[in-house]
């Protein structure tokens, strides 16, 4: 995965990120029980703060194309739509079986931050 790729996935992230909390705060607050929404307010907090990562994975891609940064992105894109996502299909369709789902999305995440701590030890030394 490229530098460019990574940036332009977080911007769009970003973009989704921005347009469904806004979507939720003024069209969905009502519509979904208080469960339901703060499960919409974890999935976007969550999005945000990985799409943050994302694009400093990007950034340091640009001076350090190396592998782990690559599988860094992966992890942090792929948490994204595992947990995010999963929380936003349950959100809006109350479906909770696929809360089962959004585990796998966090142990990606974390992943991912591990991913980055390697990076960090063995190349920024």
């Amino acid at each position: 995965m490229s530098a460019r790729f990574i940036i332009i996935c977080s911007a769009f992230s970003g973009f989704i990120t921005v347009t469904l909390g806004a979507f939720g705060a003024h069209l969905l607050r009502e519509q979904l029980s208080a469960r339901l929404y703060d499960v919409l307010q974890t999935g976007i907090q969550y999005q945000m703060f990985h799409t943050l990562a994302l694009l400093g994975v990007g950034l340091l891609m640009l001076k350090h194309p190396v592998k782990g940064l690559s599988l860094t992105a992966m992890l942090f894109l792929a948490g994204i739509i595992f947990f995010s996502g999963s929380l936003y299909v349950l959100a809006l369709s109350g479906q909770h079986w696929l809360g089962a789902v959004t585990p796998v999305g966090g142990f990606l995440f974390l992943t991912g931050w591990l991913s980055l701590g390697r990076f960090a030890y063995r190349q920024l030394s």
